[in-house]
């Protein structure tokens, strides 16, 4: 098992950057395939971003291309990611997930879950 603790959220200005992390308190990440969701008051969850177990392969949802990057520090149990040309539409509570078997925007697929960050962008 593997318990992510996020950090790393705040207020941002509209256009700003914020980078979010992602620790495992208990457990590695190494085994796991990991992703970003975030939820915003009154809307489902939705994925944002996904990364494989060695980080060769990265998954984007279409609002967030170009915009953010995902990574992972195998070393350092970590995964993060980097929010640049913020809009307001990107506030939300952002959350950090891992999967032991599946890779990619399936919520459902996602075993473990951090308590998430709150990101706000204002304009």
């Amino acid at each position: 098992q593997v318990q992510p603790i996020e950090s790393g959220g705040g207020l941002v200005q509209v256009g700003g950057s914020l980078r979010v992390s992602c620790a495992a308190s208990e457990g590695t990440f190494t085994n796991y395939r990991l992703g970003w969701f975030r939820q915003a008051p009154g809307k489902e969850r939705e994925f944002v971003a996904a990364i494989s177990r060695t980080g060769g392969v990265i998954d984007y949802a279409d609002s967030v291309k170009g915009r953010f990057t995902i990574s992972r520090d195998n070393a350092k149990n970590t995964v993060s990611l980097q929010m640049n040309s913020l809009k307001p539409e990107d506030t939300a509570v952002y959350y950090c997930a891992a999967s032991p078997r599946m890779f990619g925007s399936y919520r459902d697929g996602y075993n473990y879950w951090g308590q998430g960050t709150q990101v706000t962008v204002s304009s």
